[in-house]
């Protein structure tokens, strides 16, 4: 009997390499990505189980088929039921792309974490970049690094808890944000 582990690694692994290419594949046979993404995402939903008991010899195949035949059926649903413009030609559905602000909030956020990372302690920002970015696990951190397993979840605690309190901290301050501590104080 397989081992869930390997089960799950083995779709992890489907996942990852197929992702972008099937959405590609979905969008240009739909003409629309979000519909492309809710097509894809009922491909492998239906495909895990194959994948889960080793049914499918090759299940990049059979992941392509499925979607491909969803995607099928659901431009004939649009025959059957087309899509018709309000009156005056004019849709009043929001659109699904951010607006002018939201762009501009996304990427001053953007700056501020990519700020924050940089000015993390060289341990904690190596270990974080690893596990967020090349998503290894905490072992693996540990093994490329030669740390042992405990330093590394320490430091990837402490790189989150810094980061946290420097993205939670006044935007026109760049200081991280701290609580005061009045025992301390005092002693000051």
């Amino acid at each position: 009997m397989p081992e869930p582990e390997d089960n799950a690694r083995r779709f992890d692994g489907l996942y990852r390499a197929t992702l972008v290419p099937l959405r590609r594949y979905l969008a240009r046979l739909l003409g629309n990505s979000s519909e492309a993404q809710d097509v894809a995402h009922d491909a492998y939903l239906r495909v895990y189980p194959k994948v889960n008991d080793r049914s499918a010899r090759v299940p990049e195949a059979v992941l392509f088929t499925t979607a491909r035949r969803l995607a099928i059926n659901r431009l004939r649903r649009r025959e059957i039921a087309p899509v018709v413009p309000a009156a005056g030609g004019l849709e009043f559905a929001a659109s699904p792309e951010p607006g002018v602000a939201q762009q501009v909030m996304a990427r001053q956020e953007l700056e501020q974490l990519e700020e924050a990372i940089a000015q993390l302690p060289a341990g904690c920002r190596q270990v974080l970049l690893l596990r967020k970015i090349e998503l290894l696990s905490h072992q693996e951190i540990a093994d490329r690094l030669g740390l042992a397993l405990s330093t590394v979840e320490k430091q990837h605690a402490r790189a989150l808890r810094l980061l946290r309190a420097a993205l939670t901290a006044d935007p026109g301050n760049t200081a991280p944000h701290r609580t005061p501590n009045p025992e301390k104080e005092a002693r000051l």
